[in-house]
């Protein structure tokens, strides 16, 4: 099923009575998710993801702008009309209830045409249980469960509906990092098994990235990028993007392009050609440093972290707007810690220009 937002808007009244200023949670947003497509709604609290979701599940109202799904406006259409699995942080299952009881829930709330046997209904209960991977739990209760498996069973309790779009308000969040990964991939596993159009909310740039087709970067309720993730991290359009996404995050410096060239600190690190003599930003991700005895730009060695496969490289710089830079190296270099300074060279491609004025991203002209 595909989803088409059109400048969708949504505006809270003031909690200020005084002030009388309204907030814009989410301000002229308009996209296209395709059908049969997982799509991940980014960023920090507040940035107007959670309200998006709501909107397009119904249980909020936009203040301006359509939704369609397919063809169809359901702007005006109920939360319980628009055919839609939701499922949220808190899991919100019945704790009276067993997990067959509580898949089967929705099914026994139907009417009219849409009303089933009840054989009909456990048939399609255990179905999506297998698929969840939850069909040897069917009676035990919430409490019995792992907060994972809890999660399963909300995941399968918004499944057996048949819904025409899956919409997940950070579902994950209540979970210790071992079970975010496990779920994660079983999410993704579940969505091309079904191949149902889903929408998912997160604040984790990792969990959108590593699961998601393309991912929606917002903030203060203001889309700032689209894009498939990898495309995204490797081209930011603008600084708050570029430190959004990435971990380790992007090393932020201070820097000036001259005459075509870039320098840090009075250092000469890259040609920049094209670009008008100014002052920048000058964003590097962690993996864009390369060892080098010779290299322009030298830092003050603080510390030396081995991560198994790869070494990560403390240090200082006094243009550097982070009070750590972080650089991730291959575990064969050797770093001599008694050095007390150590130099790299850059990799051009992981090396990103914005605007003192704006924070949008200055393209360096590739020859």
């Amino acid at each position: 099923m595909k989803i088409v937002l059109e400048n969708l808007t949504k505006i809270f009244p003031s909690r200020n009575k005084n002030s009388g200023e309204e907030v814009v949670a989410v301000n002229n947003f308009s996209f296209t998710i395709p059908d049969g497509k997982l799509i991940g709604l980014l960023g920090p609290s507040g940035c107007g993801k959670s309200t998006t979701l709501y909107m397009i599940s119904g249980l909020q109202k936009p203040s301006g702008g359509k939704i369609f799904f397919g063809d169809d406006d359901v702007t005006e259409v109920s939360t319980e009309s628009r055919g839609i699995g939701l499922v949220f942080q808190n899991y919100a299952l019945y704790p009276h209830l067993t997990v067959k009881q509580n898949i089967l829930f929705p099914l026994q709330n139907l009417r009219g045409k849409d009303k089933m046997t009840k054989e009909a209904m456990l048939e399609r209960a255990q179905e999506v249980a297998r698929l969840v991977q939850i069909d040897e739990l069917m009676d035990r209760k919430p409490s019995e469960l792992s907060g994972g498996q809890q999660q399963r069973v909300a995941i399968a309790r918004a499944l057996v509906k048949m819904p025409r779009v899956l919409l997940l308000d950070e579902p994950l969040s209540n979970l210790d990092a071992r079970l975010r990964l496990q779920t994660r991939e079983e999410i993704r596993r579940i969505q091309k098994e079904t191949n149902i159009t889903t929408v998912f909310v997160t604040h984790d740039q990792e969990e959108a990235m590593s699961i998601s087709d393309m991912i929606v970067v917002m903030k203060l309720g203001v889309v700032q990028q689209i894009g498939q993730p990898q495309e995204v991290y490797d081209n930011p359009e603008n600084l708050f993007v570029a430190k959004f996404l990435g971990t380790p995050p992007i090393n932020v410096f201070s820097g000036e392009v001259r005459g075509g060239r870039l320098f840090i600190g009075g250092a000469d690190v890259l040609p920049a050609p094209g670009v008008p003599d100014q002052q920048v930003h000058v964003g590097i991700r962690p993996e864009g440093f390369i060892l080098d005895p010779n290299g322009a730009l030298e830092c003050k060695l603080s510390n030396v972290e081995v991560m198994g496969r790869d070494v990560s490289v403390v240090s200082t710089h006094e243009a550097s707007s982070n009070p750590f830079v972080r650089s991730i190296i291959d575990a064969d270099n050797k770093v001599d810690l008694s050095a007390g300074a150590v130099r790299f060279s850059l990799k051009p491609h992981k090396v990103f220009l914005f605007s003192k004025d704006d924070e949008k991203r200055i393209r360096i002209e590739v020859k």
